[in-house]
C-alpha cells in the first residue's frame, strides 16, 4: 500500500478558510481530484468528512476522530488515530475489509489522505507520496498544510495547468 496526500495549496501553504479553500474555483483541479480518488479508499478528518457528505470521496472512507464512534455511510468506517487508520487503509488495500472481497495489490495499492489541515500534519512522518495542486499567489487562510522536508522529497512529476501546477512529490529512497 501507498500512502499518498493530496491537497491543493496556495504559494503560502494555505489550503482553507472558514471551511473552503480560499481561491476561487479551479474546475480543472477539481476534475483531475476526484478521477485520481475516485476508485480508491482515502483517509479523512470528521469534520472533512461531514463537509463532503453529499460527494463523498474515494469507494471507502475512513474517518479518523476521536470523538465519534460509528458514521451513517455504509462506505465509511471510524478510526481513533494513525494507527488505526493506517491498519484500516492496510486492510482494505489487501481486501481483507471489503464487501466484494475482490484482494487489491497490498504493495501498489494508494490510500489517499484528504485532509484536512491536522489529519494532513499527523500523517506526514507515513506518507510514501504527495499529490499537490500548486495554486499560484498566496490566500489568507485559517488552515494550511504542513511544511515538509525538501530534501526528503523529490519531484517524480509536474503538470502545468492554468492557475496552479500538479506536481506529484515521491519521499526519497522509496520506489514509486
Amino acid at each position: 500500500m501507498q500512502l499518498v496526500s493530496v491537497a491543493a495549496l496556495a504559494e503560502n501553504r494555505a489550503i482553507g478558510r472558514d471551511g473552503e479553500v480560499p481561491w476561487p474555483h479551479i474546475e480543472a483541479d477539481v476534475r483531475q481530484y476526484r478521477e485520481r480518488v475516485a476508485g480508491s479508499p482515502v483517509i479523512l478528518g470528521r469534520r472533512t468528512f461531514d463537509s463532503m457528505r453529499d460527494d463523498l470521496p474515494g469507494s471507502r472512507q475512513i474517518v479518523v476522530s476521536r470523538s465519534a464512534e460509528a458514521v451513517d455511510v455504509p462506505t465509511a468506517v471510524v478510526a481513533d488515530g494513525v494507527e488505526s487508520a493506517i491498519a484500516r487503509a492496510e486492510a482494505i488495500a489487501d481486501g481483507a475489509d471489503t464487501d466484494d472481497g475482490i484482494a487489491g495489490d497490498g504493495d501498489t495499492a494508494p490510500v489517499y489522505v484528504l485532509g484536512g489541515g491536522a489529519i494532513y500534519e499527523l500523517f506526514q512522518p507515513h506518507l510514501d507520496r504527495m499529490v499537490l495542486s500548486h495554486v499560484t499567489e498566496s490566500y489568507e487562510g485559517d488552515t494550511f498544510y504542513p511544511a515538509w522536508d525538501a530534501a526528503e522529497w523529490t519531484v517524480a512529476a509536474e503538470t502545468p495547468f492554468d492557475r496552479f501546477t500538479l506536481r506529484e512529490w515521491v519521499r526519497r529512497g522509496d520506489a514509486a
